[in-house]
Order: C-alpha cells, then sequence, then structure tokens
C-alpha cells in the first residue's frame, strides 16, 4: 500500500515534522508526550470533517453544508440525551449519524439528479440547517448534555492513545480499503477525471455520488458528536470555524480539487498539521483573523503547486 503513495501525500507529514522542530525552539513543550497526545485529540475532530470532505472532493465536488450538519448532529445528539429519556440516550449517537447521513442524500440529489453545482447546493443546505436551529432554538445556545459515551468517545484514551484519534484512524483505514479494494473507489476517482465518460460506460453515476455524499454528511455528524462530547455541550456556529480547516488539510494532504487524483493517507498528515500549526499560531498569540489568512494563503499556494504539477505533467 506504501508504494502508492504519492509524493504529494507525505508532504504534509514532512511538514509535521518541520513544524515540531521549529516549535521546539520557541515552545520546548511542544516535544512532550503529553502535548503530542493532545494534538493528535484535537487532531481527530478535524480529522473526521477532513475525511468526508475528500470523498466528495475525489467526486470533483466540494460539500460546504459541513459547519451546520456539524452544528445540527451536535444539537440532536445532546437534546435527546437531555430529555431525559433512556431510550432516547441510546439513541443518540446513531441518530446524529443517520442526521448526517440523510443531509448526505439531500446533497447528493441537489448535485446528482438536479445538477446544481456542488458549492451552490451545498451551501444553500447550509443555511438552511442554519434557519432550522435558529428556528428550533429561537438564538440561544440549545439545552442539553453529553452522554458518557460521547464524553468517552471525544476524551478518552485507549493504550495511552486519544480513543478519537483511534476512531479517526479506523475509519480512515476502512474506508482506504473500499476507495482501493472496491468498485466504488475506481468509479469515484472515475467521476473525478470524468463523469459523463463514466456515466456512458454504464456506472450508474448518481448511486455514487448518493454514497459519497452520505459518507461525507456521517463524518460531519461524528465529528459534531464528538465535539459535543468534548465540551459536554452543543452550542450555536460550533462548527464554523472547522470549514477553512477542513478544506485545507484535505488539499495540503494532495487530494486534487478539480477530484479524480488523492486519497486519505494524505489527509490525515494534512489534519494534524493544521492542528499543529493551529496550536503553534495559538501559542504564539496570532489571532483569528491572521491564522484565516494563513489558511487561505496554504490553499492558494497549494492550488498552485497542483496546478504547475498538472500542467508538467506528460
Amino acid at each position: 500500500m506504501l508504494g502508492r503513495i504519492s509524493f504529494d501525500a507525505w508532504m504534509p507529514f514532512i511538514g509535521v515534522i518541520v513544524l515540531i522542530v521549529a516549535g521546539s525552539f520557541f515552545f520546548p513543550q511542544i516535544l512532550s508526550a503529553e502535548y503530542l497526545t493532545q494534538q493528535l485529540q484535537i487532531a481527530a475532530f478535524l480529522g473526521l470533517l477532513a475525511t468526508g470532505a475528500t470523498i466528495v472532493i475525489l467526486l470533483g465536488h466540494i460539500d460546504l453544508s459541513v459547519p451546520w450538519v456539524l452544528t445540527g448532529a451536535a444539537i440532536l445528539s445532546t437534546a435527546l440525551v437531555g430529555s431525559g429519556n433512556p431510550i432516547l440516550s441510546v439513541l443518540a449517537v446513531p441518530a446524529a449519524l443517520l442526521f448526517g447521513a440523510l443531509i448526505g442524500v439531500v446533497n447528493g440529489i441537489g448535485v446528482a439528479i438536479l445538477r446544481i453545482p456542488s458549492m451552490v447546493w451545498t451551501l444553500a443546505v447550509n443555511s438552511m440547517l442554519l434557519g432550522v436551529a435558529v428556528l428550533n432554538t429561537g438564538g440561544f445556545n440549545p439545552k442539553g448534555e453529553s452522554s458518557q459515551l460521547m464524553v468517552t468517545m471525544a476524551s478518552g484514551d485507549l493504550l495511552g492513545l486519544p480513543v478519537s484519534f483511534l476512531i479517526w484512524v479506523t475509519i480512515s483505514l476502512a474506508l482506504t480499503y473500499f476507495l482501493i479494494r472496491t468498485p466504488f473507489g475506481r468509479y469515484l476517482r472515475s467521476i473525478g477525471f470524468n463523469e459523463k465518460a463514466t456515466f456512458l460506460s454504464g456506472v450508474s453515476t448518481p448511486s455514487v455520488v448518493f454514497a459519497a455524499f452520505g459518507i461525507a454528511g456521517m463524518c460531519s455528524a461524528l465529528g459534531g458528536v464528538m465535539l459535543a462530547g468534548y465540551a459536554n455541550q452543543a452550542y450555536q456556529s460550533m462548527g464554523d470555524p472547522f470549514l477553512l480547516p477542513t478544506i485545507a488539510a484535505v488539499v495540503i494532504g494532495g487530494t486534487s480539487i478539480l477530484g479524480g487524483r488523492g486519497g486519505l493517507f494524505g489527509t490525515i498528515g494534512g489534519a494534524l498539521f493544521i492542528t499543529l500549526l493551529t496550536s503553534i499560531l495559538s501559542v504564539m498569540q496570532i489571532g483569528d483573523a491572521w491564522r484565516n489568512i494563513i489558511f487561505g494563503v496554504i490553499i492558494l499556494v497549494m492550488l498552485l503547486f497542483q496546478t504547475l504539477r498538472k500542467g508538467a505533467a506528460p
């Protein structure tokens, strides 16, 4: 498997090493096991979102509904737990994942059936989810609490590693298997290269699009559940800060924004890189405005790099 991994996918891991070495000169605690373990835990939240985003971007599309799928899943799960009904509490996590899958299918319908550009459709869905949440909560932070399962998923540890990190890696490995070993992965990349040719070859392209957006929705929902477990509550707009870093993690990981090329191995490195960079910028007391500028520059530089690489290819 490692032989198939491109240099682009290894780049973020090299960047992580560079950040750790450079950051240690200004912040020696960065080399401690406690700090690095904490970064793995935090990276898992972003990594889950980026995992789903990678699947969609491989199609040649983009999902901008991530923030409020995440927030909606967090609100739903904590509301069910806070209801006091033991049965609803048990169903909190499955219900949130089902919510994410349903929103993914809605996105798939807009993109595959109605043929509306994914950027426009998913942004509209994100806006509608925001409106529904505001109507439901009156604009105030929603009531509810996290279950013990949600807290364990977000903050627990197993064999010295964060449970959140293990969940993220397990999902990434499972999806990597499907991308490499099943027709779904081949069709996914084929649609990213040329959707019309893939359809004419007999592939049910709408089914692949539905599945891809459904997976992305479930990943966003799981990220919301775990973030709610981490904070022990859901709150308005909790997903908004994650949209740009999610796309940045995918692009840094070597997945082409035009679709057809890339994979989840690089996305893992991209999420680790973004998480560590954010932490170092926080230690250096760099404000949110400059962080957004830095993330935007990184995305533009990686897109330019991919374009130049594509133009230089024979």
